[in-house]
């Protein structure tokens, strides 16, 4: 169940980078001081460095194979999920404004306007599923 929880991790990291990426080069670093992106920066950046690292100490846990790093990469998806939900919540409105606007999205939109919904509900998808692999294999459930 580790490995299986590994590949869900690295699918939803997949998509977390191509937002980042996307939210990046459309403009959402720049669009913080204008208030046009509705993603804070630090909410962003936050959500990305937890994951990285919690990425890292799964992967430990498999090399390993030791209880204390399943638990401890539990603990960093527990506020990446709660970071992940921030930006859920305050993405459905640009995703609102955009499916009510007629034309397409201008350097004016928020940045996170270009995100594909498919990316956004794969991405969010993925990520509840590594989240429950990765409690599971914590809690012992399967073996390792």
């Amino acid at each position: 169940m580790d490995i299986a929880a590994l590949i869900a991790w690295l699918v939803t990291a997949l998509g977390g980078f191509y937002m980042l990426g996307t939210w990046i080069q459309r403009g959402g670093l720049r669009q913080q001081q204008s208030g046009t992106s509705r993603l804070p920066a630090p909410v962003v950046f936050g959500h990305f460095a937890l994951a990285a690292i919690g990425l890292v100490v799964w992967i430990a846990h498999v090399v390993a194979d030791k209880d204390a790093l399943a638990w401890t990469a539990f603990g960093l998806l527990l506020p990446v999920a709660l970071l992940g939900f921030v930006m859920l919540a305050r993405w459905i409105p640009v995703y609102r404004a955009r499916a009510t606007a007629h034309g397409p999205a201008t350097d004016e939109a928020p940045a996170e306007r270009h995100f594909p919904v498919a990316v956004v509900l794969a991405h969010g998808l993925f990520a509840v599923v590594t989240l429950v692999l990765v409690l599971l294999t914590a809690l012992g459930v399967g073996g390792s």
